[in-house]
C-alpha cells in the first residue's frame, strides 16, 4: 500500500502498489510533455459520497512511495488504457485503497 504526495500540504492519497506503479508512469508521462490534467479519487474515509480533484501540473511537487521493497510489475495495456481515458476527458481517475 503505496502513497501518492501531491504538493507539500495536501495529505498523502493511498494507492495500492501495483496501480501507484501505473500512476507513476501515466503521470510521468503526461508531465515530461509538460501536459496538466485533471486527477480525480473517491478519499478511502468510509464517505462514499465524496470526491476530490486536483489540477496537476509539472511545477507542483509530486512523489510517489511504495510499500514494497521494489516497485511492482507494470502492465503495458494497463498503462496505455490509462493514458487513453486522461488523453480523451482530460481527468485521471484513481482508486485509492481503503487500507
Amino acid at each position: 500500500m503505496g502513497t501518492l504526495r501531491y504538493d507539500t500540504s495536501s495529505p498523502p492519497i493511498r494507492v495500492d502498489d501495483r496501480e501507484l506503479a501505473h500512476l507513476r508512469i501515466v503521470m510521468g508521462t503526461k508531465l515530461r510533455r509538460l501536459e496538466s490534467f485533471m486527477m480525480t479519487w473517491h478519499p478511502a474515509d468510509g464517505d462514499p459520497a465524496r470526491t476530490c480533484s486536483a489540477w496537476i501540473h509539472p511545477a507542483i511537487p509530486l512523489q510517489f512511495h511504495f510499500d514494497a521493497e521494489s516497485i511492482p510489475k507494470v502492465e503495458p495495456a494497463h498503462v496505455a488504457e490509462l493514458i487513453d481515458r486522461v488523453n480523451a476527458t482530460g481527468d485521471l481517475i484513481v482508486t485509492v485503497s481503503s487500507g
